[in-house]
Formats: C-alpha cells, sequence, structure tokens
C-alpha cells in the first residue's frame, strides 16, 4: 500500500491583538470660586513655584575651586530667603560676581555648570523678589536688613551681609552709610561644642553645672598680672592672657579653650563621691587632668635628672588658677605644633623653657641684669610661636626629609623624626639653648642654602633686651667637620642578628606543643 504524501502549510505567527486601556471618563466640573478659595489658590501656587525654585539650585554642591569663597553667600542666603527674598537674591547674585572673578573662563571642573544654573536662579528671582522689596532701592534694603541683625546679635551673618552691603553701596553715593562699619571677621564667636559667645548663657549646654563651672574657672583671672598687650579682650581668660605673653594663633586659642572646658567639665561631672562645692570647679577634676597631661613631661624630667618647672603659688586660692594655667600652656603647645607632635621628647623640651618663662611672669621676676621684669623670649608679637618656635625646627625635618629622596637615600645619610626625637634624650640637648641657637648641632644640614637661611633666621631671633647669657646667639656657622648629629646606622653584622632570631622562634613553638 502506497503512503499518501499530505501537503502541510506552514505556521505562521500572528500577534494578539494588543490591549488598550478604555478612555478616562470626562472631568468633573470645578466648583464655583470664591474670594478665599482664590486666596487659597493663589498662596498654593506661590508656594508651590517657591518649592519649585528652591529644588532648582543646591548650595552646597559646589565645584572645589569655589568652595571656600562662595559657600558663606549661598548659605546665608537659604537661611534668610524667609525673612527677606531680596537681600538673599543679593548675596546669590554677589558670590555668582565672586565665582565670575575666581574663574573668569570657567575652567575649573564644573564652574561652567555652577554658573549657568546659578544664573537661571538669579533670572528668576530677580522680578519676584523686587516686588517684595521693603525699602525704595537695593542699598536701603540690605543696609535696613544689616542693621536689624546686627542688634539681634546675629554674629555668624555679620561678615556675609557686610561684604554684600559693601559691594552693593559701591557707585550709589551712599558709601558715607558704612564708613565707620567694621566688616571684621567675627571669629571670635564660632564655636564647636560650647558657645562662649555674649548672649548664650541661656542655652541648654550652658545650663549644666559641670559646664558651668568649668567655665568659671578657664575665665577666672583675677591675681594675674596685666597681659603683654593691652586690649580690652587681653584680659578675658587665661588663654587670652597666654596668648598676649606667648604670641599663639587665635584659631589655636579658640579651639584648646573649648578643649580645656569639656576636659574639666568631664573629669568634674565624673567623680565619685560628687562635689560638695557645687558652684565651684573640684579641685580632684583639676589633680587628675594635672596628673594625666604632664605624665610624659615628668618622666622626662626624671630620666635627664632634671626638676620641673611647674611652680605652684603658696598662697590656696591661687594653686588651682596656676595650674589650669600650666595645662593650658601644655594644651596651646601641642595645638600649634604640627608635625612636632611626633616629637614628644621635643615637646617636653620646648614646655620646660616656656613654663619656666611662664612661672617668671606670674612670680614678677626681675632680671639682675636688665632690671626689667622677665619676659618670654618669643612672645609679644602675633604669631610668634609658630613662626619663631616651631618652624625653624619644621624646616629641619623638611631638609632632612629631601635628603631621602623618595627612599633612595640610605637611612645612614639622613634624619628621620625619631633620629632628631633621639635629640632632646639627653642632658645636651639643653645646649641647644632658650632662644633656641640656630648654630647648635641639632640644626645640622650638608646643603649651602640651608645654612645661609640659617644665619638669616638666627639674626632676626635676637631677642629684644635679653637678659641672659644664655640669650646670646653665635652668627657664626661651625664646620661640619666638628658637628655631632643623631644619625641611625645599621652595620651588617645586624642582619645576621636579627636572623638568628627566626630560629629561636621555630624552636620555642615547636617545643611547646
Amino acid at each position: 500500500m502506497e503512503p499518501e504524501i499530505v501537503e502541510v502549510e506552514p505556521l505562521r505567527y500572528a500577534p494578539a491583538p494588543q490591549w488598550r486601556a478604555p478612555p478616562p471618563p470626562p472631568p468633573l466640573p470645578p466648583p464655583p470660586m470664591t474670594a478665599s478659595s482664590s486666596a487659597s489658590a493663589t498662596e498654593a501656587s506661590a508656594s508651590a513655584s517657591a518649592v519649585t525654585a528652591a529644588l532648582q539650585f543646591d548650595s552646597e554642591k559646589l565645584p572645589q575651586t569655589l568652595v571656600l569663597e562662595i559657600r558663606p553667600f549661598l548659605r546665608v542666603a537659604n537661611q534668610i530667603e524667609a525673612e527677606s527674598p531680596r537681600v538673599a537674591y543679593l548675596c546669590r547674585f554677589h558670590a555668582f560676581e565672586k565665582a565670575h572673578m575666581l574663574d573668569p573662563r570657567s575652567t575649573g571642573r564644573g564652574v561652567r555648570q555652577f554658573k549657568t544654573t546659578l544664573l537661571q536662579r538669579l533670572e528668576q528671582d530677580e522680578k519676584s523678589t523686587f516686588s517684595k522689596r521693603k525699602e525704595r532701592n537695593d542699598a536701603r534694603e540690605i543696609k535696613s536688613f544689616y542693621e536689624k541683625k546686627k542688634q539681634a546679635n546675629a554674629h555668624q551673618l555679620m561678615p556675609v551681609l557686610g561684604e554684600v552691603l559693601k559691594a552693593v553701596l559701591i557707585g550709589t553715593g551712599l558709601e558715607s552709610l558704612v564708613a565707620s562699619e567694621d566688616f571684621g571677621d567675627k571669629s571670635g564667636f564660632r564655636y564647636n561644642i560650647i558657645p562662649l559667645h555674649p548672649r548664650s548663657s541661656q542655652q541648654p549646654i550652658m545650663l549644666l553645672q559641670e559646664i558651668k563651672v568649668a567655665v568659671s574657672a578657664v575665665f577666672n583671672v583675677r591675681s594675674l598680672p596685666l597681659a603683654n598687650v593691652k586690649g580690652e579682650k587681653s584680659q578675658t581668660d587665661i588663654f587670652r592672657w597666654l596668648q598676649s605673653w606667648f604670641g599663639f594663633q587665635k584659631g589655636n586659642v579658640a579651639n584648646q579653650r573649648e578643649h580645656l572646658i569639656l576636659l574639666l567639665a568631664n573629669m568634674h561631672a565624673r567623680l565619685n563621691p560628687k562635689s560638695s562645692s557645687a558652684p565651684m570647679l573640684d579641685e580632684r577634676a583639676v589633680e587628675e587632668l594635672l596628673a594625666k597631661t604632664f605624665e610624659s613631661y615628668l618622666t622626662w624630667c626624671k630620666f635627664l635628672g632634671r626638676k620641673s618647672n611647674i611652680w605652684l603659688p603658696s598662697v590656696k586660692q591661687e594653686i588651682q588658677q596656676h595650674k589650669l594655667l600650666y595645662i593650658s600652656l601644655y594644651l596651646l603647645i601641642w595645638g600649634e605644633a604640627s608635625n612636632l607632635r611626633l616629637m614628644p621628647e621635643c615637646l617636653c623640651y620646648i614646655f620646660h623653657h616656656m613654663s619656666y618663662e611662664l612661672y617668671g611672669v606670674l612670680s614678677g621676676a626681675v632680671s639682675l641684669i636688665t632690671g626689667e621684669k622677665v619676659r618670654p623670649a618669643y612672645g609679644g608679637e602675633d604669631e610668634s610661636f609658630l613662626n619663631k618656635v616651631v618652624a625653624p625646627i619644621y624646616d629641619e625635618i623638611y631638609a632632612e626629609a629631601l635628603k631621602n629622596k623618595n627612599g633612595v637615600s640610605d637611612h645612614s645619610t639622613w634624619r628621620n623624626y625619631d633620629d632628631l626625637n633621639e635629640f632632646f634624650w639627653s642632658a645636651d640637648c639643653f645646649k641647644l639653648g632658650w632662644p633656641m641657637r640656630l648654630n647648635n648641632d641639632f640644626f645640622f644640614t650638608s646643603t649651602k642654602n640651608k645654612k645661609s637661611h640659617e644665619t638669616k633666621i638666627q639674626n632676626s631671633q635676637l631677642p629684644r633686651g635679653s637678659s641672659s647669657a644664655q640669650n646670646i646667639v653665635n652668627t657664626e656657622v661651625p664646620d661640619q667637620s666638628q658637628q655631632v648629629v643623631n644619625i641611625r646606622t645599621r652595620p651588617f653584622h645586624n642582619m645576621v642578628y636579627y636572623l638568628y632570631h627566626i630560629p629561636n622562634f621555630f624552636v620555642y613553638v615547636f617545643s611547646s606543643e
């Protein structure tokens, strides 16, 4: 039987018809408009437009090259926009001008995009804020707002508003309105945790008992000699008093003042049993902080066979104040020491001499040579501690680091932090003197440029009215062949000595099993 051949047609894919949603129902007719509903609708649309405008610009996303100069103006603009939209617009406009002056060709990364976004925001706010202006022109508007914030002691806004006001008044003929104004930075009112500026006593953190007693102790300047620099703020607390004598930086003084207040408050709060004298700082807290702060310094003095220069008065009422002065002096030295913090014995040496000078100022000691009261060797000028104490030692560290040649040079040809710090492990370090003799072995370097640089520095380091033989600095640079410095050397047999420990390690490990 022959098979039957059946022809089969190929299957073809036929897509299913696409589903479509039914049309929406027609919208309901709007309710009749009344006066109240129309006003609320207007307010809602205005608020919606304000929110939309605020979302178009973010004051925190800035190019890295403009952050320091531009961000303060944009933050202040966001902060005061609800209170005075026109002044906020002027702050943003001034920020745009500064950004264009800093980078006129917009070559920085993200600068062009930032300028475009800010310009769009300014074009949008120009007309909307003009109608909300309360004065007849922008100059009087920002002047009125500035006076209002000045009376409210809004110190964090004053530098920004002052600069914008000064820029707006240029060419208007109203420059005389601010001729006597001081638009300086009120950095003294900046703080991290503890607000110490005026009218801050009612803030919650300032109502804590431990904070009150710590602040009272730090601001106790009774029985102290007059400050070295005449001024209304030089005699307000022990840190400004120390700054006037030793020339510390203002930022360092503000940071360490808050640092000490928090340390004292924490130790006062942890006392057990609690302090019986509630309105005063407990002596146990001060004694505990004193012991922890000067543990390393007292060990260093004992190792070198020297007496500590922490001298306390015989008057009982002044003992706590003098303890806080020594602690504050050490904190100020540490806060401004920079890379010298990696050399703890060097810091002990610096504090040893400066604490002795502090004792001379407190006791009113008189020089037997000049007949005048003893004064610190490096004090009396702004930032003198940084320029005359820290900078010479740091320059020596930097000069030695250059000899490293990115790790290629041998260790015996240059000195690292440990080698420089070993100089202060022996009593020979006192040959360095105070003021420091910049031709001492410690400042040894093999470059001619360094020698000439040291000669210029040491000539400028000669103190005025020097009162002791130690203050005399020899301006001649000794021969380098006679210099003795601490350079760590590693002989070849040290390698054998180190390898010897490896088999000993295995012997002890396997024998214990």
